[in-house]
C-alpha cells in the first residue's frame, strides 16, 4: 500500500510539471523562420503519460537526456527518441495520438500509424534494447527524457533546432525547460544527467548547478554526426563507461 502511494504520488507530481512547462510555453511565440511549432504534451500526453507510468519511478541512476523531439519520434509517439516500432514493440506503449493545431503538410501526424522510422531513436532504443534485453532492466537503472519538448519546423519542413532560435525566442523557452528538469531530476532522484549531445548536455550543467547531480555528456545517434554512423552503439558504450557508469 506504501508503495501504491508513493508511485500515485510520483504520477501526481509528475502531471503538475508537465502542466507547468505546458503552461509556461503557451504563450511563446517564434518568428521567422519558423512556421510551425508542435507540441506533443499536448497532442500526444496519453502515450507520455504511459510511457512516464510505466517506466518514470524514482532511484534513476542515469537519465538520458535528448535535446528536442524528431518529426518521426516523440512528434509521432509522444515518448523521446520515440522510434514507433520500438515504443510500441519494445517498450510496449501505445496510446491515442491527437492532431497538433497547426500542423506541417511535409510533418503530418499519423501517431502509431506512422512508417517513417526514426533513426536517432532506433539506435538509441536499439541499443537499450540490445544492452539490457528486457524495458525492466533498463529502467531501473535508466530514464530517457528530452529537454524541449517542442518541435520547430521551418517553412520547407527542415528541423529548427532550439539553440539555433532567436535570442529573444530562446530566453523564455530555456528558462521553462530549466525548471521543467530540475523538478523533472528531482522527482527521479536521478544521480547523473547525460546529455545526448552537446546542447543537452550545457543546458543540464548551467540548470542544475549546486544540485548534488553529476553532469555529463555522450554523442548524438543522429545520422548527422559522422560519428554516429560508424557505429553508435559502441560508442555509446564506450563514452559512458569513460563517465563511469558501469554497462
Amino acid at each position: 500500500m506504501v508503495a501504491t502511494g508513493k508511485a500515485a504520488g510520483g504520477r501526481a507530481r509528475h502531471r503538475k510539471i508537465v502542466d507547468a512547462l505546458v503552461a509556461d510555453l503557451a504563450g511563446l511565440r517564434f518568428g521567422p523562420p519558423v512556421r510551425c511549432v508542435y507540441n506533443p504534451l499536448i497532442y500526444a500526453r496519453a502515450p507520455y503519460e504511459a510511457y512516464w507510468e510505466r517506466y518514470g519511478s524514482p532511484g534513476k541512476e542515469v537519465v538520458l537526456l535528448g535535446m528536442n523531439p524528431g518529426p518521426w519520434g516523440m512528434a509521432q509517439t509522444g515518448v523521446p527518441f520515440g522510434d514507433v516500432v520500438l515504443v510500441e514493440n519494445w517498450l510496449g506503449v501505445r496510446a491515442p495520438v491527437m492532431r497538433p493545431r497547426q500542423e506541417h503538410p511535409a510533418r503530418p501526424v499519423k501517431g502509431f500509424k506512422c512508417t517513417r522510422r526514426e533513426v536517432s531513436g532506433r539506435r538509441l532504443w536499439g541499443w537499450a534494447r540490445d544492452r539490457f534485453g528486457t524495458p525492466e532492466a533498463f529502467f531501473a537503472r535508466f530514464f530517457v527524457a528530452n529537454y524541449c519538448p517542442l518541435v520547430f519546423m521551418e517553412e520547407s519542413g527542415r528541423n529548427r533546432t532550439p539553440d539555433k532560435l532567436k535570442a529573444a525566442e530562446k530566453a523564455p523557452l530555456l528558462a521553462a525547460c530549466d525548471r521543467a528538469l530540475q523538478d523533472t531530476v528531482d522527482l527521479l532522484e536521478a544521480r547523473m544527467v547525460v546529455g545526448v549531445g552537446k546542447f543537452a548536455a550545457a543546458r543540464a550543467a548551467e540548470a542544475l548547478q549546486g544540485k548534488r547531480v553529476t553532469v555529463g555528456s555522450i554523442s548524438h545517434p543522429s545520422p548527422a554526426n559522422p560519428r554516429a554512423n560508424q557505429g553508435w552503439s559502441e560508442l555509446a558504450s564506450r563514452e559512458l563507461v569513460a563517465l563511469g557508469v558501469a554497462l
